[in-house]
């Protein structure tokens, strides 16, 4: 007993990091045990057990969507699993021919002993997380999500988990919504002057889940309220899937602007500066967007307003998410990985990006870069 006392005083004078470094060797060593259930492939997020794909970003047999945004639905896939409200949108983007499966929310599939359920992720329409289940070990997969309900998306509900992989989009201190209430009070204050003034407002806004979210919330009591045709058909297939939308009037692919002053009209990104819109000038442009929340962004922005409206859940929202998982271990994917990932490490969780967890710089490569066309 004598020795073995003095070989340990002996082994933490030479080596004083020993425990510590033990302590991260039993993290990993432990880390590699129960990462079975999820891996990172060249083709995304896979579940051997099960042998199906969450959101794969290449051609694979069986794809689980969280939501119907183009970064996260892909073309090209043997068959689909998404929630039923997604599936008029995903035959739209993808084809009315794909092989799709659609579920209610909380309704199990079981593949190879792999229980799978789509729960809401308050995102957009159809959006959802995915739990899996096998064997005891339940990991939960975020997709993007958002905490505050926006009357038109089924509310997020947390899902408790052992793992959870979650969103980091706007995972910065700096991030931080007014309710939507008081945003919505600014837009339709702008679109009041911009009709006193005899002017059109020209509002962008994502063609899935912004401009619904609009519509939804906007007063219909101020003028009349156009849309692009784009954003016409997404509204048309999500009427198609049982959600009701106020109705809105089609803007003509060759418009003249006298027909629309004093109204609001919300057009997707994409057309911005494009042949369409000169022709509605002058109008006051203006983009909702939690960018917006960026002094940069709003220095850069292409629009004359931004307003701070996202369909991502902020700093609060997040971190609420994630306690309310009660997720043993978290893991950070897509955004802010490691600011978030450091600030849940110091509360005592077990952390970690995603492309250090899954050992593979794949993970980065694949995602879309902050900002990107089709989704904030």
């Amino acid at each position: 007993m004598h020795r073995w006392i003095i070989f340990v005083i002996n082994l933490f004078y030479l080596y004083p990091d020993w425990p510590t470094l033990q302590a991260t060797r039993h993290r990993e060593k432990r880390s590699n045990t129960l990462s079975h259930l999820l891996q990172y492939t060249e083709k995304g997020l896979y579940c051997r057990q099960a042998d199906v794909y969450i959101d794969p970003h290449r051609t694979v047999s069986r794809a689980v969507i969280t939501h119907a945004h183009s970064d996260h639905a892909r073309r090209g896939h043997k068959y689909y699993l998404a929630h039923h409200t997604s599936g008029p949108i995903l035959r739209l983007r993808l084809g009315k021919n794909i092989n799709l499966e659609t579920v209610e929310y909380n309704q199990p599939v079981v593949i190879n002993g792999v229980r799978i359920s789509l729960h809401p992720a308050g995102h957009v329409v159809g959006s959802a997380q995915v739990r899996l289940e096998y064997e005891g070990e339940v990991w939960v997969v975020s997709g993007d999500y958002k905490t505050e309900p926006d009357g038109i998306s089924q509310a997020f509900e947390p899902v408790r988990c052992h793992t959870f992989i979650t969103e980091s989009t706007f995972g910065l201190p700096i991030f931080q919504w007014q309710p939507q209430a008081q945003i919505f009070e600014e837009i339709n204050a702008w679109w009041r002057r911009n009709q006193a003034a005899g002017k059109i407002s020209l509002m962008m806004g994502y063609s899935l889940g912004k401009s619904q979210r609009l519509l939804h919330n906007i007063d219909y009591g101020i003028g009349k309220v156009f849309v692009h045709d784009t954003i016409w058909n997404v509204n048309a297939a999500i009427r198609q899937a049982g959600i009701a939308l106020p109705e809105a009037i089609k803007v003509d692919r060759k418009p003249n602007r006298e027909v629309y002053s004093g109204g609001l009209i919300i057009g997707p990104m994409s057309v911005f500066r494009s042949d369409w819109s000169i022709r509605l000038q002058p109008a006051v442009t203006a983009t909702a967007s939690g960018w917006m929340a960026l002094r940069k962004m709003q220095r850069s922005r292409t629009t004359e307003y931004g307003f701070v409206l996202s369909d991502h859940a902020d700093w609060p929202g997040l971190n609420a998410a994630i306690e309310a998982t009660g997720a043993t271990r978290v893991i950070v994917t897509h955004g802010y990985e490691s600011a978030l990932a450091r600030h849940l490490t110091e509360k005592g969780c077990e952390a970690y990006e995603a492309h250090r967890f899954f050992r593979t710089g794949l993970l980065r490569e694949a995602m879309p870069a902050e900002g990107t066309e089709w989704d904030e």
